[in-house]
């Protein structure tokens, strides 16, 4: 994919600010925040990512963020439950979630890349 491509809004600086490094620094700001702050920091900023995936995914049709925006999705009910104590992953839950975040987005994008754009 080149980086010129003007369809793929999330490859560019400003939007790649918009859409991935404001919700990240959100995030990672919230670390040392209680609940519920830090759960509603962190389900808003991967409502936020995932919307951007979304969107992007309507502009470009790379097949990555067809996949990363629902994953940020499901991960932002995860956050929502471990959050309000429906989900016990104990005293490292967040730690947990935060790897899982990370790790799977990047797989998904790392593997869906390769297979391009839908038609």
């Amino acid at each position: 994919m080149a980086s010129g491509d003007r369809s793929d809004f999330l490859s560019t600086l400003p939007g790649g600010l918009i859409g991935w490094g404001l919700p990240i620094a959100a995030m990672l700001l919230a670390i040392g925040v209680p609940h519920p702050v830090k759960t509603w920091v962190w389900v808003i900023a991967l409502i936020w990512m995932g919307a951007a995936c979304l969107w992007n995914a309507h502009r470009c049709k790379r097949r990555h963020c067809f996949w990363t925006g629902p994953f940020f999705f499901v991960m932002a009910l995860a956050v929502l439950a471990y959050g309000y104590g429906l989900v016990d992953l104990r005293s490292q839950g967040w730690k947990w979630l935060g790897a899982v975040i990370g790790i799977g987005a990047w797989a998904i994008a790392a593997i869906t890349e390769r297979e391009g754009r839908y038609r």
